[in-house]
């Protein structure tokens, strides 16, 4: 397995969605997120009637030996809240309570709004042996604590305070739990389940922004194994087919990913993939927009007004990226998007 490739593919799963073009928080598309694979707590989904999912399923086969052993990896986003605040007028303390919270505010010539950032997360479980699994589910729990933080903001010319940047984070908490079955022979299926236990009493009286920010958002699974092999589900062997259709994955699509041919690495991902995906080398980096064309994305970036990049620029660090990435493209790897001729091996 190549580590790059796997990451790669994994990454742009993870921030699919994250910001839409064009990429502006006063965008209406930007204003509530849609992203794939969001885990909501069990009680607000509930109160939804089970139209939020709260838990996410990953079924797939291997084909091991007495020593084969899985290690999982389960990634996510964890949203949080942005706030922009100006201090009151009495206020001499640095706290939360002494800024009122603005729409937006102009601050050394960047224009900062109110937005959802997000911190990745990881929870892994290594060195599974799946005879072991067979007889006793390997379970996690995790949890991340709440956060605030203040980030001051200050007049360049004199130093005076002007505003902050009030960044509130819930916590969350939930369970990975790893099950194995034999099929037959050296077959075994794997069954990977993630269930967001967090509290978050009075769900039916909360909107869906507020549960969001107690979600897992964007998450996706990596499973590695040693001394064995995953089988496609997409395309397995005749002897396999029955059960490679019997597997039940809810919310989640894995595939084979790395080299092209090898079989020790699998993705599960929201987001319908084939086996062995690739980022397109033509692709100058990630724009975050679900189904989306660089090249069509990138003209239309470099066809914003000053006041619009402006607004993108201040929105969050990785949408500065994108447009200090594009306003810096070379043409020859703009004339790569374009289009390319490849072979096809017949």
């Amino acid at each position: 397995m190549t580590l790059s490739l796997v990451e790669k593919i994994a990454d742009a799963v993870l921030y699919e969605g994250y910001i839409l073009y064009p990429y502006r928080p006063s965008a209406v598309k930007n204003q509530q997120r849609w992203n794939f694979g969001a885990l909501c707590p069990h009680s607000y989904s509930q109160a939804q009637g089970a139209t939020e999912s709260w838990n996410m399923q990953t079924e797939c086969l291997v084909e091991g030996v007495a020593d084969t052993s899985l290690s999982v990896k389960v990634r996510f986003l964890h949203l949080l809240t942005r706030e922009v605040g100006v201090p009151n007028a009495d206020s001499a303390l640095v706290s939360t309570s002494n800024f009122h919270v603005v729409p937006s505010l102009e601050v050394n010539g960047k224009l900062l709004q109110t937005w959802q950032e997000a911190t990745e997360r990881e929870v892994s479980l290594a060195a599974i042996n799946l005879k072991e699994a067979i007889e006793r589910p390997t379970r996690m729990t995790f949890s991340f604590p709440a956060c605030e933080e203040i980030e001051l903001l200050r007049d360049e010319s004199n130093g005076q305070t002007v505003g902050a940047l009030i960044r509130r984070q819930q916590a969350i908490e939930g369970v990975v739990e790893v099950t194995a079955q034999h099929i037959r022979g050296d077959g075994y299926k794997i069954t990977t389940q993630i269930l967001n236990l967090t509290l978050f009493a009075d769900a039916s009286q909360k909107s869906r922004d507020e549960a969001l920010m107690r979600s897992f958002v964007s998450t996706h699974t990596i499973l590695n194994v040693r001394n064995g092999e995953f089988v496609s589900l997409l395309d397995p062997s005749e002897d396999l087919r029955e059960a490679a259709a019997g597997c039940n994955n809810i919310g989640t699509y894995p595939v084979l990913v790395g080299e092209d041919g090898r079989r020790d690495c699998m993705l599960s991902s929201p987001i319908i993939l084939y086996d062995y995906p690739q980022i397109a080398p033509e692709s100058a980096g990630n724009l975050f927009d679900g189904t989306e064309i660089d090249e069509i994305l990138t003209l239309r970036i470099m066809t914003l007004t000053e006041d619009e990049k402006r607004e993108m620029r201040g929105a969050d660090e990785r949408a500065r990226q994108i447009l200090e990435r594009t306003e810096t493209l070379p043409l020859e790897q703009l004339m790569k998007m374009h289009g390319a001729m490849k072979s096809v091996k017949r």
